[in-house]
């Protein structure tokens, strides 16, 4: 499998993603994360009107091979939760950056310190 880094996309070195949209930004794991983990098979994703710091957990995700925290990359209020991936986590494999989506933020603080497509791809890539 070819895997993809969206360059609208932003990156933490601990695979979540982040695609801001004005003031909303969009949260999910990146195709090499999925990769890593194999068959997700159950997603934890915090409620609508949980507060997100930067930096620290807000979920995880565990599949047949281990369980992963999910680190919040900005500071803001959860404004929606993908119900879709809670009911099917495979569907995060299916489309990472699409339908595959983990929740929406409004952005309180804007990040800083994100990686780019093509820092992201090196990390991952050991280019």
């Amino acid at each position: 499998m070819t895997l993809t880094y969206p360059d609208d996309l932003q990156y933490l070195d601990s695979h979540e993603y982040l695609r801001l949209e004005g003031d909303t930004a969009t949260l999910g794991i990146s195709a090499f994360a999925v990769d890593q983990l194999g068959d997700i098979v159950f997603v934890e994703l915090p409620a609508v009107g949980d507060t997100l710091e930067t930096g620290e957990r807000f979920g995880s995700i565990e599949s047949v091979k281990a369980v992963e925290d999910l680190y919040a990359p900005l500071t803001g209020t959860v404004v929606a939760v993908n119900q879709a991936v809670i009911d099917n986590p495979e569907q995060i494999a299916a489309d990472p950056y699409g339908e595959g989506w983990l929740v929406k933020v409004q952005v309180s603080t804007p990040p800083t310190g994100l990686l780019s497509a093509a820092d992201y791809r090196a990390l991952v890539e050991g280019a």
